[in-house]
């Protein structure tokens, strides 16, 4: 099974919807994916973005695995009201945070911890955007503080550090190294990178991700199957491609 760890839809125009998310499956052969609202993010539409993502999760539910967002700037309460929401009502599978897209430090006392410790209570797994377009706000050593803290959290680090310029993969996969509860995300970052956290961390910690509508679906599961197939074995491969991400979401035990 392939499971993509890293897609985005949406309403608006500029965006894709479900339906042409499932064709570009489809055309890749990827069986599931995980789903957030895609950016531009519009502040106002928070609540419709997220809600379409559950309606496409429960018209798709074979496909499409869903994941709230969460901007604190619209209030801690009401952030804390929404993840219930999420988690009891709609069924998501986890929460992100991206303080790239809704510009907040990931590590914020006042604006982000109370979030994440409302998500942890919930046992659900967390992603944060980390990259190099936000390297202050997102960077790999916020995401270490936060994994202390809460070492029970399961953390996904979606773009490893990527997602610009200058990559801070190898700053990220020092965190995970000292973080067992952290899981690496590969998407829209090089493969040399991909490649080093597989090494140095193993290929239980990483898990493809296509960064979709952003990257090209099928370009980049291509990049992996060159990346992996003379470098891992079969049941390694199939870790990083879907079993891993799978695993950490409860799909099977």
């Amino acid at each position: 099974m392939i499971i993509d760890a890293d897609t985005h839809i949406t309403f608006i125009d500029e965006g894709i919807s479900a339906e042409e998310l499932l064709i570009i499956m489809d055309k890749s052969k990827v069986d599931k994916a995980i789903v957030w609202l895609q950016p531009s993010y519009i502040s106002e539409l928070t609540y419709e973005l997220n809600r379409y993502v559950y309606e496409s999760m429960k018209r798709f539910s074979e496909r499409i695995i869903g994941f709230g967002w969460i901007n604190p700037h619209l209030g801690i309460n009401k952030a804390k009201d929404m993840i219930k929401e999420f988690v009891y009502d709609y069924g998501f599978y986890g929460i992100k945070l991206n303080g790239a897209q809704n510009y907040f430090y990931i590590d914020d006392p006042i604006l982000s911890l109370p979030i994440i410790e409302e998500i942890v209570k919930l046992d659900k797994p967390i992603a944060f955007h980390v990259g190099a377009d936000a390297y202050d706000r997102t960077n790999p050593f916020r995401v270490g503080k936060i994994a202390k803290i809460f070492p029970e959290a399961k953390i996904l680090a979606v773009h490893m550090g990527g997602a610009g310029i200058p990559d801070l993969s190898n700053a990220m996969i020092e965190v995970a190294k000292e973080y067992n509860n952290i899981t690496l995300i590969g998407s829209n970052i090089g493969a040399k990178s991909i490649l080093k956290a597989i090494k140095e961390l193993g290929s239980k910690r990483v898990c493809f991700g296509s960064d979709t509508p952003f990257e090209l679906m099928h370009v980049e599961l291509a990049k992996y199957n060159a990346l992996l197939d003379d470098e891992l074995s079969k049941e390694e491969k199939e870790e990083i491609m879907g079993y891993n991400i799978a695993k950490l979401l409860g799909l099977f035990k």
